[in-house]
């Protein structure tokens, strides 16, 4: 089944599901499409977004990696590229950190060889 959000020449906009995209056609094409608000058969499909199914299975496995380093690392915000240059000179304590930093700050740590790596999600403090 496809879902497709359909429009006639009033510009009245409604969603009609379908067995297929070649169902759609062939319906468009014997003109046995039919506005739902006001009858009207001059219809034609909307520019939409697809709808993407996610895959759950990865979704899983980002919320299981988010759990364990929320678990086991300090959240250091925004601070984060001072606090790994810190521990890498020796001036903070050794410790699982992350937090956010910029692209140029990213590239200055590892031109000093200093590893990092991104986070496959958004700090909460972030998201909705």
């Amino acid at each position: 089944m496809i879902r497709y959000t359909l429009i006639c020449d009033s510009d009245h906009r409604f969603d009609s599901w379908f067995q297929s995209a070649d169902a759609y056609a062939a319906l468009s094409a014997a003109g046995q499409l039919t506005c739902a608000v006001c009858g009207s058969a001059k219809v034609s499909k909307t520019i939409m977004a697809p709808a993407v199914a996610a895959d759950r299975g990865k979704e899983a496995a980002v919320q299981k990696l988010r759990k364990q380093v929320e678990a086991n690392a300090e959240d250091v915000g925004t601070s984060f590229a001072k606090e790994a240059r810190a521990m890498h000179l020796g001036d903070a304590p050794e410790r699982a950190i992350y937090g956010e930093a910029t692209g140029a700050d990213v590239r200055a740590l590892l031109a000093d060889d200093i590893p990092v790596l991104p986070l496959p999600f958004m700090p909460r403090r972030r998201t909705n």
